[in-house]
């Protein structure tokens, strides 16, 4: 009997079960295709794989503005798409590597609750091999403790034609085409949506993007939005436009002053989000406590079932995978002091200061509270922007016509920092440290004292919190 079953191998799942193992708990890992979850085979890794391939081509086609001349620039697909795979089997073969260093068993296959655990009856698991039918023999495990990390899947809206339309992909999908599309359209202007509207206009590739919103990212500030989508100056934004119906490769919308009107694409992506995968793994069975965002858990990611633990997109709180790999090591420590019968432990998930980035052309994060958000919650606040172009590091590398900015904002009562937000390159690599101010609780006075590398990007930080 294990100690610990885990039910998904995605980053909540396999993060999870390396913390478990460290502890030195005999636990079982189950994934029914492959370790890493979406995130690694068909998400995050995958498409910043293509777009630094498409970084390259960019910044070699545009060589000559910083006097290194490149004849003959061009792309090749298919080699992008094997660097792609290639990368990914690396790193799941390290995934694979680090589970076995700390004595996690993997069962390849698709788990399903049979009973959760009761008083002293453990729980039960049946796992399905790949390729059985649904009703063949199962091999079944026990174990003390349960953790479900099942993920998430792509939405497919109600949209007439949208089902079994042979040009229509989700990002999966548009992931593993072998040919390029002559023209992509994408339904969807959030995160999905905006990085591969940027990855295939930088290879020259007309791309529209229609979104029912009025602007694109709706968490995003904004301020920054806007200035996101001047950034990305290739594609062609259709903003505040309802899909209405598809028929073939033609997408049929109302704009938002009424007016109906038509784009075509030979491919079309549908990127309008995903969904907790709540099917298939026995919620129902266990009784698991499901809400209208997903499976319902405390801040230590307990569900309403003792013994049973969820975290990552199944939970609906964020569906982002550094927000999983936390809420892994916030499981992971309440199942280690459960199972040892220990106090509980102080760290919690709390998701205040969970920073989000974009990866597109170019880049964009975030992290804290829009200077929406603060409105609506009453607070009053001090803000300033500084121009990516006050970079000499950016400059430099980027150009004088380059855009982005970088924002912050601060409690005007006790001058506490409660939001950082940026678009242009680097974004993604300093917003750690606008987390780290906002859970640290960092004041104005006390940001400026701090002392940052120059020239980098990241010292726009200090130079906006002078401005403000």
């Amino acid at each position: 009997m294990y100690e610990v079953i885990i039910i998904g191998g995605g980053p909540g799942g396999y993060l999870a079960a390396e913390r478990l193992g460290q502890a030195k708990k005999k636990v079982l890992l189950v994934e029914q295709q492959f370790l890493g979850g979406t995130c690694l085979n068909a998400g995050c890794v995958p498409t910043k794989t293509l777009l630094n391939s498409a970084k390259q081509y960019v910044h070699a086609r545009e060589a000559a503005r910083f006097g290194v001349n490149v004849e003959g620039v061009s792309f090749d697909w298919p080699r992008m798409q094997a660097w792609k795979d290639e990368v990914v089997a690396k790193l799941r073969a390290g995934i694979a590597a680090g589970e076995k260093r700390y004595g996690v068993d993997l069962a390849e296959g698709s788990g399903e609750i049979l009973s959760a655990p009761s008083g002293d009856r453990p729980a039960r698991v049946k796992v399905l091999a790949p390729g059985q039918a649904a009703g063949g023999q199962a091999a079944e495990y026990e174990a003390r403790a349960l953790l479900v990390a099942a993920g998430s899947v792509p939405l497919l809206p109600p949209i007439p034609g949208a089902r079994d339309n042979p040009r229509l992909v989700d990002s999966t999908g548009l992931l593993a085409v072998t040919a390029l599309p002559r023209r992509l359209v994408v339904i969807g202007g959030g995160v999905i949506g905006v990085e591969f509207a940027g990855l295939f206009s930088s290879l020259g590739l007309p791309v529209t993007v229609v979104e029912m919103m009025d602007e694109i990212i709706p968490f995003m500030d904004q301020e920054m939005a806007p200035l996101y989508r001047r950034a990305s100056r290739a594609v062609d934004f259709k903003l505040g436009c309802t899909v209405e119906q598809i028929e073939g490769g033609k997408v049929h919308y109302r704009t938002r002053d009424g007016k109906p009107e038509c784009v075509e694409g030979d491919l079309l992506l549908m990127a309008v989000g995903r969904r907790p995968l709540l099917q298939g793994w026995g919620a129902e069975a266990a009784g698991v406590g499901i809400s209208p965002r997903g499976v319902t858990v405390d801040e230590r990611m307990r569900t309403n079932i003792p013994g049973l633990w969820a975290a990552g997109d199944i939970t609906g709180r964020m569906q982002l995978a550094h927000a999983a790999y936390r809420q892994a090591e916030v499981a992971a420590a309440d199942i280690i002091a459960t199972l040892d019968g220990g106090p509980a432990p102080a760290n919690l998930w709390r998701g205040n200061a969970v920073p989000w980035a974009v990866y597109g052309m170019p880049e964009a994060a975030g992290v804290g509270l829009t200077e929406q958000e603060a409105a609506a919650r009453g607070v009053p606040i001090l803000k300033a922007s500084i121009p990516m172009r006050a970079s000499g590091r950016f400059v430099a590398e980027n150009g004088i016509t380059g855009q982005g900015a970088v924002k912050i904002i601060a409690d005007a009562r006790d001058r506490r920092i409660l939001g950082l937000h940026a678009v242009g390159a680097y974004a993604s690599e300093f917003i750690w440290g606008g987390a780290a101010l906002i859970e640290q609780e960092f004041r104005v006075e006390e940001l400026k004292q701090l002392v940052f590398p120059h020239p980098t990007v990241s010292e726009l930080i200090r130079d906006a919190v002078w401005a403000l």
